[in-house]
């Protein structure tokens, strides 16, 4: 949730010209006499999707590969990301992780859920590649 909320955060700032110019593109044409605004507006959205979507990606791989091996998120609650040795993964193997996670919430996420149920306590995408979510000792 924290990491959610810093990320809508940093979005709502970022992407607000982006919005702004979409506004102003459907206030100033009529979009009925206009198909270049139109298609203007509608890669204006799909830009946007892109941006909001490497930014989510970098932001976690970053993160979990950095030094703390966790997102904000996760370092609040003590909780850090690391390979089945103990080892920092790579910013390549975060990314993995990152896009198993597609894998684990595609059938109403079963991939998270079976972590209760394993030995290990993994979920799909951490056994995907290979990393273990453990909690900080103080």
């Amino acid at each position: 949730m924290i990491d959610g909320l810093l990320l809508a955060a940093a979005g709502a700032i970022l992407l607000i010209p982006f919005v702004g110019v979409a506004a102003l593109t459907s206030a100033i044409e009529d979009l009925d006499e206009s198909p270049e605004a139109v298609i203007a507006l509608i890669f204006s959205g799909l830009g946007t999707v892109a941006i909001a979507a490497a930014a989510t990606w970098f932001y976690y791989s970053w993160f979990e590969s950095s030094k703390w091996q966790a997102t904000p998120g996760k370092m609040a609650m003590g909780i850090f990301v690391t390979g089945e040795n103990g080892e920092r993964i790579s910013l390549a193997r975060s990314s993995g992780r990152y896009f198993g996670k597609i894998l684990s919430g595609l059938v109403l996420n079963l991939g998270y859920i079976m972590a209760a149920f394993t030995q290990r306590k993994q979920a799909l995408h951490d056994m995907l590649a290979s990393t273990l979510v453990l909690r900080r000792r103080n």
